[in-house]
Order: structure tokens, then sequence, then C-alpha cells
């Protein structure tokens, strides 16, 4: 399948390792999931979606070992390990390598500020037995690249012994598995002012039974990295960077081959905005060229911004490369929301234009819509949300709490004002509040969050969301799968979609650092109480939802077709009614002086 597969791939303690004359060194690559309010790793038997920072570090291993970059007499063995769908054995791990001549990195990939506390736990168990641990991603590059000093968790980090690593890995990963093979590893690797280029790199890849463990059998990748706008909210202009830089077409159809020939033809494009990627055309002819000449079949979700539909053929070339889905970063209707955030490219005119563009090239929406802006009251948000229901045909919409992520500018703002912050990051996942707010209390705060989802899951917007789908084309029972994996996730995990998934798994002694183990005798009749309650609120959320869907199906049984008209699902000229009444931009106050 690929050249590079010569590399041993083997999970450490699920199977053999190749029998050679050479020296062993393992590579462990770990993303970790962070802990529940109880302490428990937040893991399910599916997850939602794979990794790309996971792949694009797989990828880059595989370059490594083909190329023998320890020595030709070193082999160099690959393990990967998604925690948000497979328990991390370190005891285990551990005992491998040392069986095996003791030389290894363990890598904690893709770290965001909530998993940091689940990295650092899982780092001291290796280093305990003396095993070179490295922690990357998002929470050290955010705060190496928005702060003056060092903060005391990275700082605490280091101070075990384990190795901290900011930027990106292209090029870099030779020289850190060379040290680490070497013993001879670097508390700090801060490459936040050389960002690499990304075109002609190896590219993400994940093997079949790893992306077998998320749902919808769907592989990841980037096709571009940084962001040219300035959303005081946002990390990625940050930590990637406001100068993108991009795969070329030959890269992403050579990340399609690798793939399809492990029969995956489902993908999560993770660009931020793939609409700013400057070889968004050239990357959309040659999928139009794999799909309608050779015939393959390819399927992609893509993030975007509100004002795509101005790119001349975007939105139709996107359809036809196979996009069915489309995130959209709406954020808020709120005119005073969108200047705090500095979001100044959402025009909330254009809404309606933009998402009637996206349903006709076959393409369901998804939102993004962040609550606890300064402007923002328990009643307005509610009103606004009724008003997106009325008049703005998103079919699915999730909701964060305004959170100032470390990398942000709002973090970056808070910090050095001195507003106090929350100091646990695992809290840090845009379901918990982190910070004061200027009108309301943590408690309603937190109270609008979760009545923001009840308020637009109602069992009549769900059914107005089936019945407009349909009118698009798409199959009612597969639009209600959609509803209700959100939902469901909301309203009976208490946990945000996107981290969310298929079961939930917990184990008695995976629990936090710091916190008692509890007595099986409570945990496990606990555990299953708890398993039994929410698989029974599930089959009635989802007896709820048939119910809708065999009312809409009868009904386009006995009429012919049963499709409403548009008038009945959505009223674009009373939007823009509506939309000169909402708080005018130049009457913004600043009211918190967090921002």
């Amino acid at each position: 399948m690929l050249a590079c597969f010569s590399a041993s791939i083997f999970p450490l303690g699920k199977g053999p390792l190749i029998q050679t004359a050479k020296k062993t060194f393992h590579f462990i690559m770990i993303k970790p999931s962070h802990y529940d309010d109880e302490g428990y790793v937040i893991q399910w038997l599916r997850s939602s979606l794979p990794s790309n920072s996971l792949a694009a570090l797989y990828g880059l291993g595989l370059d490594c070992s083909s190329r023998n970059v320890l020595g030709e007499d070193v082999e160099i063995v690959l393990s990967v390990y998604d925690e948000t769908n497979t328990r991390t054995d370190v005891k285990q791990l551990s005992k491998t390598i040392q069986e095996s001549g003791g030389h290894a990195l363990v890598a904690l990939v893709g770290v965001q500020s909530n998993q940091f506390p689940r990295a650092v736990d899982i780092a001291r168990q290796f280093r305990a037995s003396g095993i070179s641990v490295c922690i990357g991603g998002f929470h050290v590059s955010g705060c190496l690249a928005m702060l003056k000093e060092i903060p005391a968790d990275l700082n605490e980090a280091m101070n075990m012994g384990i190795s901290l690593f900011a930027g990106e890995s292209e090029g870099r990963l030779e020289s850190l598995l060379q040290e680490a093979y070497a013993g001879k590893m670097k508390p700090l690797y801060n490459y936040m002012d050389d960002l690499p280029n990304m075109e002609g790199e190896p590219v993400p890849f994940l093997p079949m039974h790893k992306l077998k463990k998320t749902a919808g059998l769907r592989a990841s990748f980037d096709a571009g990295r940084g962001c040219p706008f300035l959303c005081s909210f946002c990390t990625i202009i940050n930590v990637q960077g406001h100068k993108s830089r991009y795969r070329s077409a030959d890269d992403i159809e050579k990340i399609m081959r690798d793939n399809l020939a492990q029969n995956i033809h489902n993908f999560f494009i993770s660009d931020d905005d793939f609409a700013r990627n400057r070889n968004w055309e050239s990357i959309f002819d040659r999928l139009i060229y794999l799909r309608e000449e050779e015939g393959l079949n390819i399927r992609f979700v893509i993030q975007v911004d509100t004002m795509c539909h101005k790119i001349p053929r975007f939105i139709k070339k996107a359809g036809r490369a196979g996009v069915t889905r489309v995130f959209i970063g709406m954020e808020s209707i709120n005119p005073e929301a969108l200047k705090a955030a500095k979001k100044k490219q959402n025009q909330i005119t254009e809404y309606q234009t933009m998402l009637d563009a996206w349903h006709a090239a076959g393409a369901l929406t998804y939102a993004g819509y962040i609550l606890g802006f300064p402007s923002d009251t328990p009643e307005s948000i509610l009103r606004d949300i009724k008003t997106i229901q009325d008049e703005i045909p998103i079919d699915i919409l999730e909701f964060f709490i305004l959170t100032p992520l470390p990398g942000s500018e709002d973090h970056k703002i808070l910090h050095e004002k001195g507003v106090p912050l929350d100091s646990d990051m695992n809290h840090y996942d845009v379901v918990h509040v982190t910070t004061p707010h200027a009108t309301m209390t943590d408690k309603e705060w937190l109270d609008i969050y979760h009545q923001a989802w009840h308020s637009y899951y109602t069992p009549k917007h769900v059914e107005k969301v089936i019945r407009r789908a349909k009118l698009w084309g798409v199959d009612p029972k597969e639009m209600m799968m959609k509803l209700l994996s959100f939902y469901a996730c909301a309203k009976i995990e208490k946990v945000h979609p996107l981290e969310g998934g298929f079961v939930r798994l917990k184990y008695r002694k995976d629990r936090r650092f710091g916190m008692p183990l509890e007595n099986p005798l409570f945990f496990y009749p606990r555990y299953l109480g708890e398993t039994i309650r929410k698989v029974g609120q599930y089959f009635s959320l989802v007896r709820s939802y048939k119910k809708i869907v065999r009312k809409i199906e009868q009904e386009s049984s006995s009429n012919g077709n049963g499709k409403p008209g548009l008038a009945e699902i959505a009223e674009p000229e009373k939007f823009q009614e509506n939309i000169k009444v909402l708080p005018s931009t130049a009457a913004y106050t600043h009211k918190n002086s967090s921002k």
C-alpha cells in the first residue's frame, strides 16, 4: 500500500513485533482525551472524529522510519493511540519498552488546553519508568506564542523531566527522534517563529484498524494551515499564523489514494477555513477529476467562513468535488457580538444567500454559535435562537461557551489585566464557564448554555429541519440521525458533540492524578446504572424522532411528494426586516473589561 509501511505498526502489547537483529526504538504517539467533572477519562466505544494531529505525526513517523533516520541498525516501531476511543495502558507499554531495550519516545500529540492535565498525568507515569516524553499541541504553542512568561503548568511539566514542543513537526521530527534515542532531550523545543511549508511534506495517514474506532469511518487531514482573519477568541491565527501555508493538489491526491487503498472514502479536511486556502480550486479540480473521470467514491466535510459564497465557483465546485457537509463559523447573529469578537467578515444579511448556495450544491450546513459575548443575556440568546429557527435555514446548530483559550487574544488580554480565570485547564472545553461575564453570573451563563440546546432542538424545529432537508433531497432518516447525534450528546452525556461518541467507557483506575480511586462495590454498580439510564434516554429520544420521520413520510405517500413550499420552512424577507432592529454596531459599548 505505502512504500514506507516497512515500519512495524503493531500496537504495543497487542501483536508480535517483526523479528529482526536490529535494535528497537519505540515511537509512541498518543492523542489524550480529557477528564469529566468526576475525574474520569472521557472515552467511547466509538468516538466522533479522528485526530488530524495524530494522522500528521504518524505520517511523518512513517517517513522517518522508511529513511532509517536512527541508522540502518535501528528499527523504529510506530504505535498510535487515540484516547477518545482506546485505553492507554501505560504499565504495559512501559514494560514492553523496557523488555526491548528501553529506547523510546512517547509523544503526547495535538494537546489542547483542556487535554493538558490528562497529558501530564500520562507523561508522569512514563517518566516514572525513565522513558522520554514530549508534549506538543495548541496549549504549549499558544502559551509560548502569546504570553510573556511561561505559565506555571508548563514549568511544572518541564520540572518533571517532560519535554515541551511548540510549533509544527515537519522537518523537525527526525532530529527529535535522534535526540530521544541518544538520551539528550531538551526541556523545550520552540519553533513558533519558524513555521514550515507544507507542500511536498509527508502527508497525514492513519491505518484502517485505528480509523475503525471512529464514527463514519472517516480520515482527517489538513490541506492548509493558518487563517487571515482576526477573531479574538481564536487560537489558530496565533499558533498556525496569519500567513496560510498549503498542500498541493498532488499531496491531496496521494492522501486520497493511500486511504482509498484501505477502503476509506470519507474525509474531514481540518483547515480552519478551507475557503481561504490559496489552492482550493486546483484541489477541487483534482477531486472532481477523481470523482467524475475515475469514478472514485470520495466525500468530504470542510470548514468555511460566512462569505465563501462570494468566491466565484467555490461552492459549485465544492459540491462536484464531494463536499456533503460544511461547518460554518457563524458565531452569532448579533452585530454587537460579532464586533466584539473582531469577526468583521461575518455579514448577517448574507447568511440566507450563503446557506441557500450550499444547499443547492447538495451540502448540509453546520454552524457554530458562541454564547457569552459581552452584550449577551439569557433573554437575548433565546431571542436570537428563535430568530434562527424562524428565518435562517441552518441544519445543525452547535453551541459553545465563549472561552478564553490560551493562545487567543482574549486570553492574553484577560491574563495581562489580571482578570480572574479558572486555573484548571481541564475546564477549557467550551462547556464550562472559565471567566466572569459582564451581566450574567456563572450559573446563569452555564444554565443558558444547556437551555440553548433544548431551545433549538425542540420537536417542532426538528420536524422543520427534516422537512427542509427532504426538500433539498436528503433522506429524512439520515437527517434524523445527524440531529439526534448532536442533541443526544449535549442532553444525555453532557459533553460537547465534537468530543462525543457512541457508548461511554469508564475505567475505575483511570482517574485524574490526586483524586482517590473509588471502591469497586460503589463504582461498578453506579457505572452500570448510569449506562442503563442513558440507554433508556437515548431510545426515548430515538422514538420521538422516528415518530416525526414517520409523519413526514406518511404525508409524502399521501400527497405524492410531501414537499413543503419554501414559505413553510424559511422567511428570508422577515429575516431581512428583523436584522434592522437588532442592536446597532455603532452603539456598541465595551462593557466587559476582560475583552
